[in-house]
């Protein structure tokens, strides 16, 4: 028996952007995952809707001179032209999900709020350890620190893939590790308008970990992720790392009942 999950997505497009600038010397926005560390108004008093709890933490990420928010109930994204000093974000558009938790709800009006419009902005510090400072016209201040992206890590784009990720773990062999269990993996493929083609390749055992993505027994998912050649791997290590990007499709399926 096979229950099925709904997933929402949202296809983000917006308009084109002007390529964004900045100093040589300052860290890159597009280079790094920005965690907000801290959302103050401009009494100096936190804005508790930004900050429910240690586990919920909002990220940006720069890319393509678009932002991207996560780390809320919805997706958002928009345009931005970064100018020295300045950030200038677009209209955000955001997948409409529903959440039952309401401060992550809150959370994402919270930030629709305040990243819009010009925004005063400062990168500081160097590519170890970076730091984002924005002011929205109200005088709301949000910090963030810098987390190096995986194209950062790798030194390079990735080639973007789908993988549909078994429900269950199966055996397999590792000279190190005694009863290792592997995600069962099988790469998709989809046309132009988002059509999946039927499966074609066969399952195999993923023998390293998907960064980003955590498996539930019994969760059938298809990721969009990226996919990085290594440089100078051990022998006995893999020669790629794969990089969680989104999970486009998800089933929960039931074991058959034994007879």
């Amino acid at each position: 028996m096979k229950t099925f999950v709904v997933s929402v997505f949202a296809v983000m497009l917006g308009a084109c952007a002007a390529s964004p600038t900045a100093d040589a010397d300052q860290p890159s926005l597009s280079g790094f995952h920005w965690h907000l560390t801290s959302a103050t108004d401009r009494a100096g008093q936190p804005i508790v809707a930004l900050q429910p709890d240690a586990g919920h933490q909002l990220r940006l990420l720069f890319d393509d001179g678009r932002v991207s928010v996560s780390g809320g109930c919805n997706r958002m994204s928009g345009s931005y032209l970064q100018e020295r000093d300045t950030l200038n974000v677009g209209a955000m558009v955001q997948t409409e999900m529903a959440c039952s938790d309401q401060r992550l709800m809150d959370m994402d009006s919270a930030i629709g709020a305040r990243l819009h419009g010009e925004l005063q902005s400062r990168v500081e510090g160097d590519d170890a350890a970076p730091r984002l400072s924005l002011v929205a016209a109200n005088g709301d201040r949000l910090a963030f620190a810098g987390v190096p992206t995986a194209e950062t890590r790798y030194g390079g784009p990735g080639e973007t893939m789908f993988l549909e990720v078994a429900a269950q773990r199966v055996p397999c062999a590792h000279p190190l590790i005694p009863d290792k269990q592997c995600l069962q993996a099988r790469e998709r493929q989809y046309d132009a308008q988002g059509i999946a083609a039927t499966p074609s390749a066969q399952w195999q055992p993923l023998y390293q970990q998907i960064e980003g993505y955590e498996h539930h027994a019994g969760e059938r998912n298809v990721l969009r992720v990226k996919r990085f050649d290594l440089r100078n791997p051990p022998a006995d290590a893999p020669s790629v790392a794969y990089v969680l990007d989104m999970v486009i499709e998800s089933e929960i399926v039931t074991p058959e009942p034994r007879n």
